[in-house]
């Protein structure tokens, strides 16, 4: 018999060499007193098991999301309530806008029982509502099915496409109702341009809301000394979204001129009495701007995140 070569010995020894550690190894694990998921884990595999939920106190969650989105709601929209009333009757020759801003207030300091029962109240308070219970919401089922803490929130194209959907279609439904009860004429069905026109408002604003500013932070002639203060994120949140106005307003007064005149006006008309309301109604829409989008996101994210904390606790 012929001798075996020297290196297919060395390379059989080896394996059984390995065999043997393995075999080891596998001894010491089931001696440890350590959990599988976690000896697993030690020695870098992955334990495939069945997807863990955080259903945890999932009821009261969801009521917290619904509180949350109400309180801050409730403490926007009075002001633009009484703002948006007086875009649409300043904008109809119903009544100016300093006078129709004065009489809401007035109503709200010395009635309030009547403004805050109100069917235009009811309406801006369901609108922003719903805006920030989407995004509650939306906030908690991510949280449960990938097993996240109560208080995490979620960012990306699903909030986003979620939280627009629904204030474009609340918004679209007060704005038509807002006509209709604001307007110089008697109530009507509202054309289909100015429904068009409204949705052209809101998707600018939208845009200046969520994606403007993150590209137009780092441009912010801020100096080191204010960015002690505010930072850039902060500043354009507040900026994009009111500047955007100057440019969405004149959708908005157009689509109320097409429902309040729809006889013989022509474009040239319509669009001098655009020009002519634009600067004023600008200026209104940016200041029910910084409430809705500055003032109710940030109450409503502090209001979730506390209330979310103690259920936790």
């Amino acid at each position: 018999m012929g001798v075996a070569p020297a290196e297919p010995l060395a390379i059989i020894a080896e394996d059984k060499q390995r065999g043997a550690q393995l075999l080891s190894t596998k001894e010491a694990i089931a001696q440890l007193p350590m959990k599988p998921a976690k000896v697993v884990e030690s020695i870098g595999l992955k334990e495939q098991g069945p997807k863990t939920w955080n259903t945890a106190n999932l009821g009261r969650r969801l009521g917290v999301d619904a509180m949350s989105a109400g309180i801050a709601g409730g403490l926007v929209a009075p002001i633009i309530c009484a703002i948006d009333k007086a875009i649409i009757e300043n904008a109809s020759g119903k009544r100016p806008m300093l006078p129709s801003l004065q009489a809401s207030f007035s109503a709200l300091l010395f009635q309030p029982h009547r403004f805050l029962t109100s069917k235009p109240f009811a309406l801006i308070f369901a609108l922003y509502t719903g805006t920030y219970l989407t995004a509650n919401s939306l906030d908690t089922f991510k949280s449960t099915t990938q097993n996240k803490p109560a208080t995490h929130i979620t960012s990306g194209p699903a909030k986003f496409v979620a939280t627009s959907a629904a204030n474009l279609s609340l918004c679209l439904y007060k704005d038509s109702q807002f006509t209709k009860i604001f307007g110089a004429v008697s109530p009507r069905p509202i054309p289909p341009v100015t429904y068009a026109l409204f949705a052209a408002r809101d998707c600018l604003t939208i845009f200046a809301s969520f994606n403007l500013p993150p590209m137009i932070a780092p441009s912010l002639p801020l100096s080191a000394e204010m960015e002690r203060y505010v930072s850039r994120a902060s500043t354009a949140q507040f900026l994009a979204p009111a500047a955007i106005q100057l440019i969405s307003t004149p959708f908005h007064l157009l689509g109320l001129d097409m429902y309040n005149r729809n006889g013989d006006t022509t474009m040239k008309q319509r669009f001098a009495k655009v020009k002519v309301d634009w600067l004023t109604s600008s200026f209104a829409r940016m200041c029910r701007i910084v409430p809705a989008f500055g003032v109710g996101g940030v109450v409503n994210k502090n209001c979730r995140e506390k209330m979310m904390g103690k259920l936790e606790a």
